[in-house]
């Protein structure tokens, strides 16, 4: 953990931290974090969050990028939209918003059917019949 906002702690403005950070008091702006955001189950963010990880178990009210992995923990309360590309859910989170998942699809090991080369090969048929 590079950086900690203690739990009597205001901070506003833009937190640009390189590494970690953990928020257990108030941050009012908007938060850039190379690393992990951690917000604690008394902290509150009045911002608008970039990090490559969050793990949410106090309140936000802003949207929220993490890139890789957000974590809802059953007691946080986000308002905003979220973007990430691996989200999840604890039992009793409480999320007001819209949510984007990005980044490459997950292989089900299979092939899904090719409807239009199918459409065009029933056509192709149809008409050599008529033939």
């Amino acid at each position: 953990m590079n950086t900690i906002i203690g739990k009597d702690t205001v901070f506003t403005g833009t937190l640009d931290v390189k590494g970690a950070v953990r928020v257990d008091g108030t941050v009012k702006g908007k938060i850039i974090c190379s690393d992990t955001l951690t917000v604690g189950s008394g902290g509150l963010v009045e911002a608008d969050v970039e990090s490559q990880c969050a793990v949410i178990a106090g309140r936000i009210m802003g949207n929220v990028n993490a890139s890789e992995r957000l974590e809802l923990q059953a007691k946080c309360d986000i308002e905003g939209d979220i973007q990430t590309k691996s989200l999840i859910v604890e039992q009793g989170a409480i999320f007001c918003g819209s949510c984007q998942m990005k980044g490459k699809r997950s292989d089900l090991g299979f092939i899904p059917p090719e409807t239009d080369n199918l459409n065009q090969e029933k056509k192709n048929t149809a008409e050599n019949v008529k033939k």
